[in-house]
């Protein structure tokens, strides 16, 4: 018998619902309140009534501990129904089995099944947002996650597309608004009165944003980490960062993460990052970025702290598929480059290709079959590099690696429902107003896209 089968089998004998990430895991965008544990669930609503008296709520809401009743009663949450659908259609297991049997999970089940569904809970994997401050204004981001896109937006208004791409209407009638981080904000108070106890529970603690390195809070949190008395050393700890920001604060995250590491303050940490092209066109789908000195950061850590592992985050999009091979070209460069025994991880570096599902105008299904070949050809090329050593030693692309880009290939043919014309037009538009309001050229930088570009303005008459 599996493991996977053995984990679902002890969750089954608690209830058919039950998933130990309701209690385990937590994300929490404090930015603007909102929490859900495990990414399939939406987010909801940290009422500010229950954070009054107990900070804890910021994961224990109301509204989860309900969710728990169930599970531990033997019903199937709705919220959590991506993972009905897998076990009702298919002989696979769903993520509550991945999520339940993750390191941070699984030791506490016996714990977890025994309690009262009213009871707080300290969560083991904790992503955590602490403000929508960022210098960038990614294509396919939102003001939700973005101060520069915020003001676009509250200038210019939505993108007129079909679907009024970022507009903030639907934000504001269901109070999602960011809070500035020159404001008081009421989450983030909760968080630092939770902390102190929460610390010593972690297993993986995670700061996004925004943009971290632009947020005085997360350099509250490395500054404790690096200084306390108390530290635990049981963590593993990342950090997201476009590695965009002024030199000095990365100087000063540099000097920080190596005072935790050398101190063993921390069990392993990962810098988290993102670019989904090369060069120019990386620049346009990345508004903000640099980048060459990207490129410069990411090796000047790589030198500096020899532990690190780089994760880049590629959100592979139909603007990334012409400059991908040369991106892949330089991650397999920098791979050998800073290759050493001493990494947390295998490799110096590692590229995790992911889809686009939304914004729909920006998925690679509005490319012609022609340039979706471009995706396959991309995973031959990492899987060449996969083959590859050096002084016998592994540093290629490990399978996950390539498995991700063929799996893109495969999203990309896959037919459903997708809506080609409407979303080519919609492309079309947001790229044209994209140049309008940042003053940038899209068939200058992209003229593999021109024969679409003009085919769709042609359909327009």
């Amino acid at each position: 018998m599996s493991l996977n089968q053995k984990v679902k089998d002890k969750l089954d004998g608690v209830g058919c619902g039950f998933c130990l990430a309701k209690w385990t895991q937590v994300t929490m965008h404090l930015h603007n309140g909102m929490t859900h544990s495990c990414h399939h669930p939406a987010p909801h609503k940290i009422p500010l009534s229950e954070l009054k008296n107990n900070p804890k709520a910021l994961h224990n809401t109301k509204h989860k501990k309900l969710r728990r009743r169930e599970m531990l009663n033997g019903e199937k949450p709705e919220e959590c129904n991506y993972c009905w659908k897998v076990e009702e259609s298919s002989n696979s297991f769903s993520d509550r089995v991945f999520k339940s049997s993750e390191t941070w999970s699984l030791p506490h089940l016996e714990e977890i099944k025994d309690m009262n569904w009213r009871e707080d809970y300290n969560p083991k994997y904790v992503e955590v947002s602490f403000s929508n401050t960022c210098n960038f204004k990614c294509s396919y981001c939102s003001p939700m996650f973005s101060s520069k896109w915020t003001e676009e937006i509250d200038k210019h208004g939505g993108y007129p597309t079909s679907t009024n791409f970022n507009d903030q209407t639907w934000v504001k009638e269901t109070n999602q608004v960011p809070y500035k981080q020159s404001e008081d904000n009421p989450y983030v108070e909760a968080f630092w009165e939770w902390w102190p106890e929460l610390y010593g529970d972690l297993h993986t603690f995670r700061v996004t944003g925004g943009e971290p390195l632009l947020s005085k809070d997360t350099w509250k949190l490395l500054e404790f980490i690096a200084n306390t008395d108390t530290p635990n050393k049981n963590l593993n700890l990342s950090i997201n960062t476009n590695l965009g920001v002024p030199k000095k604060l990365i100087d000063r995250f540099v000097k920080l993460i190596k005072k935790i590491i050398d101190e063993g303050r921390v069990k392993e940490f990962i810098v988290f990052t993102s670019c989904e092209s090369y060069g120019k066109q990386a620049e346009y789908i990345r508004n903000g970025l640099d980048y060459d000195y990207f490129i410069e950061n990411v090796e000047y850590i790589l030198t500096e702290i020899p532990k690190v592992t780089i994760n880049v985050m590629a959100t592979f999009n139909a603007m990334s598929v012409f400059g991908y091979g040369d991106f892949i070209d330089k991650i397999y460069e920098l791979k050998v480059k800073y290759h050493n025994k001493e990494r947390y991880w295998i490799s110096a570096i590692q590229l995790d290709t992911s889809y686009l599902r939304w914004p729909t105008h920006q998925s690679v299904k509005i490319l012609d079959n022609e340039q979706k070949e471009l995706i396959l050809e991309c995973a031959k090329k990492a899987f060449y590099y996969a083959t590859q050593e050096f002084t016998h030693e592994y540093v290629g692309f490990s399978d996950t690696e390539v498995q991700k880009i063929k799996r893109l290939y495969d999203y990309a043919i896959s037919e459903d429902d997708f809506d080609i014309e409407t979303n080519r037009n919609d492309f079309i538009t947001f790229v044209d107003e994209h140049d309008n309001r940042r003053g940038t050229n899209f068939i200058e930088t992209f003229p593999e896209f021109k024969k679409l570009y003009d085919d769709v303005k042609n359909t327009r008459g």
